[in-house]
């Protein structure tokens, strides 16, 4: 990027590029090979006990045969972004000079597409390093509206996927965790001059944001660990279809076997376009 577009952020220059955002981190984050396969193994765990501390962590991984102690697992969990849901579950971090906005989902029904919309961000093992991964999607129908992936934990990436998000459409509530990619000004700015209502999870309550806690076993289950991708470049390509996939043609027990798409669009006339729109937005 030119020096002289430093007032520019990454993913405005993108644009102006013709290039996507996650290219400019063409370099996935770097750990040692044995770290690697640790955060990948924690990672495994974690979503199948999001409620393994770091002690419990260590010990469980003890008891696969590694030599361990609990400051390494701390601090492996702590770049992956991984904190066990007592006191609170959460990939980025909250900042204490963002305003945080109160859960307004309690006893709501939610029973139509755009009527909550929520993000979240998670960890990405690769082959050789690891990326990060932040999706917004429609509660109603699991549709994922826009996806980016980063090699840093910034606000820039987050920020990008809600640009390309309300580029389709306009939720009534947008509900993410406590994070200070979420609660940045940026952010919130951007969704309260969209005249969008912003929800915060709160804190030690995983299941606020239970839906795409959800896409994200899938999205592992179903891809990242089959596919074992090797690097930054082999991931966005292997998301973009899998998303393709999920939306579009993969049906869903909880929509009565329908897919995202046909319940997001139900009713609804939407432009000859929106299909290819849905798809991840560069920038």
């Amino acid at each position: 990027m030119a020096p002289e577009n430093e007032h520019l952020s990454i993913a405005r220059q993108c644009e102006l590029l013709g290039l996507a955002r996650s290219t400019y981190y063409h370099e996935a984050a770097g750990e040692s090979e044995e770290n690697l396969r640790l955060m990948r193994l924690i990672d495994e765990q974690f979503l199948e006990r999001p409620f393994f501390g770091s002690r419990r962590m260590t010990q469980w991984l003890i008891r696969q045969g590694w030599e361990v102690n609990r400051k390494r697992v701390q601090r492996l969990m702590r770049l992956m972004g991984l904190e066990a849901i007592y006191p609170k579950r959460s990939t980025s971090k909250s900042c204490p000079h963002h305003r945080v906005y109160p859960y307004l989902l309690r006893n709501v029904s939610i029973d139509h597409p755009d009527h909550v919309w929520s993000a979240d961000i998670t960890y990405v093992p690769l082959a050789r390093g690891f990326m990060y991964l932040v999706a917004v999607l429609d509660w109603h129908s699991r549709f994922v509206l826009s996806w980016e992936l980063s090699n840093t934990l910034d606000s820039d990436f987050c920020l990008a996927a809600l640009e390309a998000a309300l580029a389709r459409r306009r939720p009534k509530i947008f509900n993410t965790d406590q994070g200070a990619q979420f609660t940045s000004q940026a952010f919130t700015g951007l969704l309260t001059a969209e005249d969008v209502a912003i929800s915060m999870d709160g804190r030690g309550r995983a299941l606020d944001n239970v839906f795409i806690e959800r896409l994200w076993r899938t999205v592992k289950y179903e891809n990242i660990y089959l596919r074992g991708y090797e690097t930054a470049g082999e991931l966005e390509r292997g998301l973009t279809s899998f998303f393709e996939f999920y939306c579009y043609e993969r049906p869903h027990m909880a929509l009565n076997y329908q897919t995202p798409w046909e319940v997001y669009t139900a009713g609804r006339r939407s432009p000859k376009n929106e299909k290819s729109s849905a798809q991840k937005i560069p920038g």
